[in-house]
């Protein structure tokens, strides 16, 4: 018999039922049919079923009966199972996560499945004289594949892992829906060893089963990807943890998850570091590749140091994207990070990095490469041909130290086990178990002081530091006019171009920023360059143009880092009449004449100055001539006009006195009067 949940007869799917109590009813029902002790009620029911139909017709009345009462726990939970090899079964598979060892806590886990000669049901211990499916150090952790029935799941699994497996898979024998694989919770014997149980398990449907037995038999290597999570804290007086990661951003959710934890805990884990309270180590898993396959494609693709270390495909398809290899790479360059910082007492910038290259080397936007982390390294001022010199040769056909010690360290040590999850935290060599978030690590890790002992990290709820102040967080800064473009956050920090003055400026925030608009020569000349010789000053800043740089005339250059002198003497372009002698200035250029000639700018030449000196006299005269006839005229016009007036008045005063007007009366006679 084996644990199984409801799931062929229509009376038995009654929904969630309680483990405890069905158990407990479990030996009365089965005394019936006189069957031997069971490990769960649900179990027994598949058991029942497949045994007499009258016995599923007993115990669905009794579950109908009781359902009211019973109170809801079990749920069958899938998990994708991921083929990454061969191409034939390749892609994702629905598996029913265990419900004991650690089904709960996620993390990446690659495997190699392997498919044992005997005991295929894992009913008995697989080899009492050794551990045959212990994986050496570096190679992929084993998935033992076992068949349903006979015993108990929890048994299968303890056995597989008492030999050595990282991880079970059971198969199912009928064609039926995935049920949840419980532990027998009231089984004295089975007690002993349920609380032991380590490593994870899930149940597979009957025709992936017969798929994955195929591949194996047939000597195919199959790989295979499952997630989940693990740690436990264990208290010290001080606390040394270490996780776990990797640089895969393609591996879905946990990527993303871990990803997010790391930007989030890098504030406080950095105060911890600073202070002296804490010991951090970062840790990459890799692989080496089995001797028989280095020449295949697979080895060569997701492998480095011809097959030693590798990792698996990001996108699980080898004929696009990224490489396995590409991975080891960026996982060796990060742990050469840690390793030079710590070299410059500065062990926290590793914190710096990872979360700067994600966000700024993303395998979506195809800047996962060298030249990408290059510039988040200077960005951090590390020195990158120390971290060249820790790296050593992908190439080469030897062992890589760094690496080496890495998969050296996977293997369990004490208290802790062998490191095959992704992400595993490790606090004082003991595995975290719990949600690998921020608030629920700070409390792991502050629970690793004595009491009275802890820093003030672990008494507030508020952690926050200012990355800013250690070289502006690694963003762009101008020295010259103190602006950066760091912006201090709780999280940790971001780099975002800022607004200076009501000047804009503009960029990626991590290399450059320019100052855009109206008003930003006044700051900091726009990012543009100025020069001053000789109390002359010049700019190539263009404040009409946007965030333009121009040389101004007389130079040349790109206008932003630098613009030259133009010798306009030693390229003719002035000053070049047989009379003319040059002199380059800074920005400009002077030209004299031999002798008493003049130079003409406009028409670059020169002229006699006598010459000159005549034909000014001879203006001057036409000029006052042609100022006297001007002013002769205009008196001409003048007199003209008044003496016609005159004359016009004498002639209407002769005529008034001979020919009297109709509208004028009788002009007086005054000579008679004066005769009179």
């Amino acid at each position: 018999m084996e644990q199984g949940s409801f799931s062929k007869n229509s009376s038995l799917d009654l929904g969630i039922i309680s483990i405890n109590f069905l158990f407990r009813y479990g030996q009365k029902i089965t005394s019936i049919f006189q069957k031997p002790l069971f490990p769960t009620s649900l179990d027994f029911s598949l058991e029942m079923e497949r045994s007499s139909g009258s016995a599923v017709w007993v115990l669905g009345l009794l579950l109908g009966a009781l359902m009211v009462s019973v109170s809801g726990r079990f749920v069958v939970e899938k998990n994708s199972l991921t083929v990454t090899s061969p191409e034939s079964i390749r892609g994702n598979h629905d598996s029913a996560i265990g419900n004991f060892g650690i089904p709960q806590y996620g993390g990446s886990m690659a495997g190699t499945v392997v498919y044992p000669k005997d005991n295929r049901k894992g009913c008995k211990d697989f080899d009492d004289s050794g551990l045959p499916f212990k994986a050496k150090p570096g190679a992929l952790p084993t998935f033992v594949l076992v068949d349903r029935g006979d015993c108990f799941f929890a048994l299968k699994v303890w056995n597989a892992q008492k030999a050595g497996a990282s991880a079970v898979l059971v198969a199912d024998e009928t064609e039926e829906p995935l049920i949840t694989m419980d532990s027998p919770q009231e089984d004295e014997a089975a007690a002993k060893y349920i609380q032991n149980i380590t490593i994870p398990s899930a149940l597979i449907d009957k025709n992936f089963g017969d798929k994955l037995k195929k591949a194996l038999n047939s000597g195919e290597m199959v790989n295979v990807n499952l997630d989940w999570r693990e740690a436990v804290p264990h208290p010290d007086e001080r606390v040394e943890y270490e996780l776990w990661t990797n640089s895969n951003d393609e591996c879905g959710t946990k990527c993303n998850m871990l990803m997010e934890f790391v930007k989030d805990f890098k504030g406080a884990a950095q105060i911890l570091e600073k202070g002296g309270y804490s010991q951090f180590t970062p840790h990459y898993i890799t692989w080496y590749c089995p001797q028989a396959f280095t020449v295949s494609r697979q080895c060569k693709s997701q492998c480095i140091n011809r097959g030693r270390y590798c990792a698996p495909d990001p996108e699980q398809d080898f004929s696009q994207g990224y490489e396995g290899k590409d991975v080891v790479i960026e996982n060796l360059r990060q742990l050469c990070v840690f390793r030079v910082a710590n070299e410059s007492k500065r062990p926290w910038i590793w914190w710096d990095y990872v979360t700067d290259f994600q966000i700024r080397c993303p395998m979506k936007q195809k800047k996962y490469n060298k030249e990408c982390a290059d510039t988040v390294i200077k960005s951090l001022g590390l020195d990158s041909s120390k971290i060249e010199k820790c790296m050593g040769d992908p190439n080469a056909d030897s062992e890589n130290p760094v690496l080496k010690e890495e998969q050296d360290a996977q293997v369990g040590k004490g208290s802790r086990g062998d490191v095959t999850i992704l992400p595993t935290l490790i606090v004082n060599n003991r595995q975290y178990r719990g949600k690998l978030q921020k608030g629920a690590v700070l409390k792991a890790i502050c629970a690793g002081f004595e009491e009275t002992t802890e820093p003030a990290v672990c008494l507030s709820n508020d952690i926050e530091t200012n990355e800013c102040l250690n070289n502006h967080g690694g963003c762009w800064q101008d020295k010259t006019a103190n602006i950066t473009a760091c912006k201090d956050t709780f999280r940790g920090r971001v780099c975002e171009c800022p607004i200076v003055q009501g000047v804009q400026f503009k960029g990626d925030g991590y290399t450059t920023c320019e100052a855009n608009g109206p008003g930003r020569c006044k700051l900091n000349n726009g990012g543009c360059w100025q020069g001053t010789h000789d109390e002359h000053t010049f700019s190539a800043c263009l404040d009409s143009e946007g965030s333009k740089c121009q040389c101004p005339p007389g130079f040349r250059g790109d206008g932003i880092k630098s613009c030259q002198d133009i010798n306009e003497c030693k390229e003719k372009r002035a000053c070049q009449c047989p009379e003319c002698s040059c002199k380059n200035t800074w920005g400009s250029y002077e030209c004299t004449c031999s002798g008493d000639l003049l130079y003409i700018k406009d028409q670059d030449t020169c002229i006699s100055k006598s010459a000159t000196e005549v034909r000014t006299a001879w203006v001057a005269v036409w000029v006052i001539l042609i100022g006297l006839a001007i002013a002769a005229a205009g008196a001409y016009v003048v007199y003209k006009y008044r003496l016609r007036s005159y004359m016009d008045s004498e002639i209407r005063a002769i005529m008034a006195q001979y020919m009297p007007l109709d509208s004028q009366g009788e002009v007086p006679n005054h000579s008679q009067e004066d005769h009179a």
